[in-house]
């Protein structure tokens, strides 16, 4: 059974159940809560005189132990250059990791992240709790294999890709894939992740199958090799003038850095969301937004840097 605090309608109920003389265990089952969570209430918020139960005095004890825990992110309140800091990059997408890192890095300040996330879920974070990237469920599902024969001419494996791209040791290798969409509308994002730099690039398309068009479109001129699904869209790719590699069928996950940039982006435009809403200058705003958020995996550089400073080698 989950913990969780008691709501004031509950300790209510604990005092009338106290007061008929039923056990803790009883209580505790009436209420459906862990017999150890009515006696942790009844140990902290009892009156220490007379050890008596009062569900209203229980209920204001409960809310200043939480208010002003000597844990609860008074290193943040304390600073206003911290405070500045993290309502500000909560404010623009970073999560706390993105941020204790960037501290650490630049700023040569220790703050984790976990203090940062009890921080955002206390009383004084909480209105910031709206910026934490949205929950997802993440159980596997059972996809359906499409129907349909068609052959990608010139395909060539993904386990033919050279070990220069799979450890990535340059920028300019690329990972693209189509966001998914809904089936009532025609337009999806078509974006391509550098594997090195994670440095996005992308644009709304009208038609799945025109995917190629952007490619060749958003792709910048130091690419050197793009990886794909198989999907009936990339049929064409030799028109995007790259070399090409595919993943196996139903692998998506061997692809898994624009994977991940799409889960991002979703921070931004929900599932199922018709990017017909969307204008072509917000997704811009998203992408660059994205670019110069600072990612663990890079040390907590940006995006935007690593890809600029390898421009310049």
């Amino acid at each position: 059974m989950k913990y969780a605090h008691l709501s004031k309608v509950q300790r209510s109920e604990l005092s009338i159940l106290l007061n008929k003389g039923y056990s803790q265990r009883s209580i505790a089952k009436t209420l459906d809560v862990h017999v150890s969570t009515i006696s942790r209430e009844l140990k902290r918020n009892s009156m220490q005189s007379t050890q008596e139960y009062f569900p209203l005095k229980a209920q204001y004890k409960a809310y200043r132990r939480r208010k002003y825990s000597k844990y609860e992110g008074m290193k943040i309140n304390r600073d206003s250059f911290l405070f500045n800091y993290v309502a500000q990059a909560l404010s623009d997408g970073w999560t706390p990791e993105e941020i204790s890192g960037r501290l650490k890095k630049f700023h040569g300040i220790i703050l984790g992240f976990k203090t940062i996330y009890k921080w955002i879920y206390s009383v004084s974070g909480r209105i910031f709790a709206q910026y934490l990237p949205c929950k997802r469920d993440y159980r596997k599902k059972r996809r359906k294999k499409k129907s349909g024969r068609y052959r990608i001419p010139e395909r060539v494996s993904i386990h033919s890709r050279p070990s220069v791209i799979n450890e990535r040791k340059r920028v300019g290798d690329f990972e693209g894939d189509t966001m998914g969409k809904p089936k009532h509308t025609n337009h999806t994002l078509v974006a391509a992740t550098d594997r090195k730099s994670r440095y996005l690039v992308g644009k709304r398309v009208v038609k799945l199958g025109l995917s190629v068009e952007g490619f060749r479109e958003i792709l910048p001129s130091n690419a050197l090799s793009l990886t794909m699904d198989n999907g009936r869209e990339n049929i064409r790719h030799k028109q995007i003038g790259l070399q090409t590699y595919f993943c196996d069928p139903y692998s998506s996950w061997q692809k898994g850095t624009i994977e991940n940039t799409f889960q991002r982006v979703r921070r931004y435009i929900p599932k199922k969301a018709d990017l017909a809403d969307y204008s072509d200058k917000y997704i811009a705003e998203i992408i660059e937004k994205m670019n110069n958020t600072p990612r663990k995996c890079l040390d907590y550089r940006t995006p935007a840097e690593v890809f600029k400073e390898h421009l310049q080698h």
